[in-house]
């Protein structure tokens, strides 16, 4: 499976766009790679879209979030997942409680589509503004 990489600027950010025809992130594991592969295109920002990403992610029983998230903050990367996301928003308050604060963070965003991303005001560390 190939992973397609695109990138965007917006500003002063290069968003690396991720795209394939199956699951790129399913693990914490899978989101450090991606982190890498963004930096070898000189940006900690990645884009991937809800089609890539394993249905089990928005399960947040299952610990992949959570995982994945934490190696995000702890490795400075900055992640957009892109696209609807409401059939796993319906299942869970605690889901939708996750994509609220992340939302209002810097490090994780949850968006409809790309245009909305990068229209998204840029943040510096240690504001609330929201983007990626």
């Amino acid at each position: 499976m190939a992973i397609r990489i695109q990138l965007h600027r917006a500003g002063a950010r290069t968003i690396a766009e991720f795209r394939s025809d199956g699951i790129v992130l399913n693990t914490g594991a899978d989101l450090l790679e991606l982190l890498m592969m963004a930096r070898a295109q000189d940006t900690s920002n990645l884009a991937v879209h809800e089609a890539n990403i394993a249905p089990g992610f928005f399960d947040l029983k299952t610990g992949v979030a959570g995982d994945a998230l934490q190696k995000l903050v702890n490795y400075r990367g900055r992640l957009a997942i892109v696209g609807d996301i409401t059939r796993y928003l319906e299942r869970t308050e605690s889901l939708r409680a996750l994509v609220r604060e992340c939302n209002r963070g810097r490090d994780v965003r949850f968006v409809a589509t790309m245009e909305e991303l990068l229209d998204a005001p840029i943040t510096e560390p240690g504001t609330d503004a929201a983007g990626s």
